[in-house]
């Protein structure tokens, strides 16, 4: 079984077991919508009328949050049992969201320069290349299009255990090539799934590579001082567990008038 098949059973069971990755938007949430999705103030005022893509999203959540604001949605994600969950939000709603179950990395069903933002949570730790995913994002938003994104980080994925004096310990290789092992300290793992470890290198530099520019980047907050050791908000003391991105696609150069020429070594 490929790794992208093993995930897509992965989720459909984590989807059908009512997983917290699974929960769907709320009354109280979409009184509000973008307010929800973005606490930073990354978005808009409005996206309505907005061509938004929400990429690996699958669930009931930031699809209909999207849609009840006025955007016309599109949802990709690898999951059929997660696309359903956006579907009958969609029914219950009175909205509309398109649907394609697809891997990241391959969106060749999705016309070029379609979209003005494009909205991805944490899902590029359950692909090989991440560089193709970021490649393909650029081919399908417009100029000046807004990418956001959220990641595992590497330091988090290489923590395998907490020792006798409640220290994390990394036991995987920063180079790690192809899947991660099992680990006994699995509190920002996904069960069945298979995962790979993406260095800042490629986190970052691969995205600046297909064609962005990086306007912001936070690390969320998960630790908390009261949590007893081996629970996850103990561990997010000792290391964030994920990092956010605001990102913006370059305008094509080659369609605009060039006045100067500069090389930067």
């Amino acid at each position: 079984m490929s790794y992208l098949k093993k995930n897509q059973t992965a989720w459909d069971k984590l989807a059908n077991d009512g997983s917290l990755f699974a929960k769907v938007a709320t009354d109280k949430e979409c009184q509000q919508p973008l307010k929800t999705l973005d606490t930073r103030g990354w978005l808009p005022d409005s996206v309505k009328g907005l061509n938004v893509l929400c990429l690996a999203s699958g669930g009931g959540w930031q699809s209909i949050l999207y849609a009840v604001a006025g955007a016309n949605v599109t949802v990709v994600d690898i999951s059929p049992s997660m696309l359903k969950r956006d579907q009958e939000q969609a029914a219950k709603r009175g909205v509309h969201v398109k649907t394609i179950q697809a891997s990241m990395d391959d969106l060749s069903m999705l016309d070029d320069q379609h979209f003005d933002l494009v909205h991805q949570p944490v899902s590029t730790c359950y692909i090989k290349e991440i560089g193709k995913v970021y490649r393909e994002i650029a081919r399908l938003l417009r100029d000046r299009g807004l990418y956001i994104s959220q990641h595992k980080q590497p330091t988090s994925l290489q923590i395998h255990q907490r020792d006798s004096q409640n220290r994390y310990v990394i036991g995987t290789e920063y180079y790690h090539e192809g899947p991660l092992p099992k680990v006994q300290d699995s509190a920002y793992r996904e069960p069945g799934t298979v995962e790979y470890l993406h260095r800042w290198d490629q986190l970052v530099g691969e995205l600046c590579r297909a064609g962005f520019v990086i306007e912001d980047l936070r690390e969320p907050y998960r630790g908390n001082k009261k949590a007893s050791p081996g629970h996850y908000q103990h561990r997010g003391l000792y290391t964030a567990p994920y990092v956010r991105l605001k990102a913006r696609k370059q305008a094509d150069m080659n369609s605009q008038e060039k006045t100067s020429s500069v090389w930067i070594p």
